[in-house]
């Protein structure tokens, strides 16, 4: 439903005090005139910098005070019609006291002579003596048929705007864009290729989300031939995200959540995944979302949330996510709840969603998370990631001992218990030193060693919980139980 129809019910309904987010206001001021319009309602329209303007009338008719501008709405009123004021940007004077009361006041009024307060803000900031009075619509972003409009405007030459899979990328592209950034995103890929292509898009969207400073986009090349093993959860992963019934919202994939040792792939995966479905890659970094004031942390999880909406389909990655949302237990004794309510927001996101994201979460302890957030319809699948086994680890070197340029005949070091990120490391510092493997493989300590009992705790527990990253099924771990007492002989003489 449409920000115009969803205005027009309320106004019939006499809500008179609406508050509109919104970050386009001359476009949502152009779909109300057009409303006011079509009703023969009375429209008037107040900001800090024009003052007050009657639709219709030619000269101004009031200044910039905005105390005046709230009790000129009553001047418009008439016997058997409607009135409607618009205030942009007024959330900005709703810390005074005059102001708060005066709303009030001409709310209620509006009832008896059909005249409407709408707020037009970018942000929802209604003070507490409004909020019973105040109903927030959302002016939404242009969906894919908007924007199309806007690219046959501007793309008005054959050939600017390609067909078929690259017209269906290129919106893909400006998906999550508002109208003002499409046109010009849509315009600078014409100065610049003389047509219009993704990759201008992306750079755009990706000035978008830096501007925001809650996700960043992850642009890369590589694909699932850069990452050795993992065979079962690429197998899946793919099938999930190339299934041809994508258009079915009932049968649209969640996402998954790895549990592994650090350095086995996990992050290197979610790069990787982006790529070879076809789809950008959202880094959403918990600590970014935390706030200073009183609410701020909460609202900027809205936010980012609604934004990861608009950029669907897209791949959204939260990297550790036991440490991002740590202290969740705890949280009223340590931050007011602060961390509790954004993991419930989170959660109910990751439940309720119906945007076209695959979330892909990662993480070293997934015991320091609460059980709820793991149960079924949140993730389709928790994967563990053990060491790599032999094949995967001759995979992971020659990839390494390719992309550093070293001698592929020397002789390897001994990699018992090596992740990948150890395979890595064994070959850069080989490069950088300009030694031999079996050198700078002293410099190399593996996780199973520094971390042991750790590594034998998580494929404890992972053992017949989780699914296995590299063979289809369930992951089993036939190693030494952590439950294994050590056995003591009984005659005193012999302890």
């Amino acid at each position: 439903m449409s920000l115009t129809e969803r205005l027009g019910e309320y106004v019939r309904a006499c809500f008179t005090g609406l508050w509109i987010e919104s970050h386009e206001h001359q476009d949502a001021i152009t779909a109300i005139s057009q409303l006011c319009r079509e009703e023969e309602w009375r429209l008037a329209i107040w900001d800090i910098e024009q003052g007050l303007r009657v639709s219709g009338a030619e000269t101004e008719s009031g200044g910039s005070d905005p105390l005046a501008a709230i009790r000129a709405v009553n001047s418009l009123a008439t016997p058997e019609g409607t009135s409607i004021l618009i205030l942009q940007n007024f959330h900005r004077f709703t810390q005074s006291a005059e102001i708060v009361q005066a709303l009030a006041q001409q709310v209620l009024a509006g009832k008896q002579n059909r005249t409407f307060i709408v707020v037009l803000s970018p942000i929802v900031q209604i003070p507490v003596e409004l909020e019973k009075l105040f109903v927030v619509l959302e002016h939404e972003l242009p969906d894919r048929e908007q924007l199309a409009e806007i690219a046959t405007a501007i793309a008005t030459e054959e050939g600017e705007l390609p067909e078929g899979q690259e017209r269906e990328q290129i919106f893909d592209a400006a998906v999550g864009l508002t109208r003002y950034e499409a046109e010009a995103a849509f315009s600078l890929s014409l100065v610049r290729e003389g047509r219009l292509t993704a990759e201008t898009l992306w750079e755009q969207k990706s000035q978008m989300l830096k501007k925001s400073g809650l996700l960043t986009l992850h642009r890369g090349v590589e694909d699932f031939n850069s990452l050795g093993g993992l065979t079962s959860l690429k197998t899946f992963t793919k099938r999930a995200l190339l299934q041809p019934n994508r258009s079915n919202s009932k049968l649209r994939p969640r996402g998954v959540l790895m549990l592994s040792p650090p350095g086995c792939g996990k992050s290197q995966f979610c790069k990787t995944l982006g790529n070879e479905v076809g789809r950008p890659v959202l880094n959403l970094d918990v600590g970014s979302l935390m706030g200073s004031l009183v609410g701020q942390s909460e609202e900027r999880t809205r936010k980012a949330l609604q934004i990861i909406d608009a950029m669907a389909p897209c791949v959204l990655m939260i990297d550790e996510i036991e440490k991002a949302f740590a202290g969740v237990g705890n949280s009223g004794q340590t931050d007011s709840g602060v961390s509790a309510r954004m993991f419930g927001a989170f959660l109910s996101w990751l439940n309720d969603h119906e945007s076209d994201v695959f979330v892909v979460c990662t993480s070293n302890d997934i015991t320091k998370l609460p059980p709820e957030f793991g149960r079924s319809e949140r993730f389709d699948g928790i994967f563990f990631l053990d060491l790599p086994g032999r094949d995967q680890k001759d995979a992971i070197w020659q990839q390494y001992l390719t992309l550093f340029e070293l001698d592929d005949n020397q002789r390897r070091p001994d990699d018992t218990n090596w992740t990948g990120a150890e395979i890595r490391s064994c070959c850069r510092l080989a490069g950088l030193l300009d030694v031999p493997l079996a050198q700078a493989a002293q410099n190399v300590v593996p996780v199973a060693v520094t971390a042991a009992e750790s590594v034998e705790r998580l494929r404890t527990w992972a053992s017949g919980r989780c699914l296995d990253a590299d063979r289809a099924g369930i992951y089993q771990w036939t190693g030494a139980k952590s439950g294994t007492r050590r056995k003591v002989n009984r005659n005193p003489s012999l302890n």
